[in-house]
């Protein structure tokens, strides 16, 4: 069985230079337990906590397969940024929540947590396009902390795709009709 470490080195490959500081520090450590038990401390407040699990799902959302949130996604993210950010890691992703919450009531009269799915879409089309305080660099890191999660976790690795242990048996011969998922090793 793959462990989050190991597909943590993964994901280094896949965002290169650009990948936020807090993962590329947990995917270089050299230990096994990078997910297990809680966060050493608190970084959301329950608004900000509720807010990303909601943000979570809307960049990965259970479709055929299950989303962020069955994937534990805001725990890692929570976990993540306890134990491998700095202070000024957490910054941009403490800032793209407040704007967003912010926004929301607003626009929306509502917690963005429990704005509809369309409106939180609408919130993180603004941050993305930079129409937020900061809102580029949020989206930025808050999506490649989700997709980490995402396809660090049990869920993404074996259910989103299809998992090959490596080294696996070599076929060479193998139908491409036959492909239905993207493989991961």
């Amino acid at each position: 069985m793959i462990d989050r470490r190991d597909a943590l080195a993964g994901i280094v490959a896949m965002f290169g230079a650009t990948l936020f500081a807090p993962i590329a520090r947990a995917a270089s450590v050299q230990v096994a337990v990078i997910d297990t038990g809680p966060p050493s401390s608190e970084v959301f407040t329950a608004g900000q906590r509720a807010l990303v699990s909601a943000l979570s799902e809307r960049v990965i959302p259970t479709t055929d397969t299950p989303g962020a949130i069955a994937a534990e996604v805001p725990q890692f993210i929570e976990k993540l940024l306890a134990d491998w950010a700095r202070p000024e890691d957490k910054e941009p992703i403490l800032a793209g929540l407040d704007a967003i919450e912010a926004r929301s009531r607003r626009d929306y009269k509502v917690a963005a947590a429990d704005a509809t799915p369309e409106q939180q879409d609408a919130l993180l089309t603004l941050a993305m396009n930079d129409q937020l305080p900061g809102g580029a660099d949020f989206f930025d890191k808050f999506r490649q902390l989700v997709i980490t999660g995402y396809y660090t976790s049990e869920i993404g690795i074996t259910q989103e795709r299809e998992y090959l242990p490596v080294p696996g048996k070599y076929d060479g011969a193998y139908p491409y009709a036959s492909v239905t998922k993207v493989f991961s090793s």
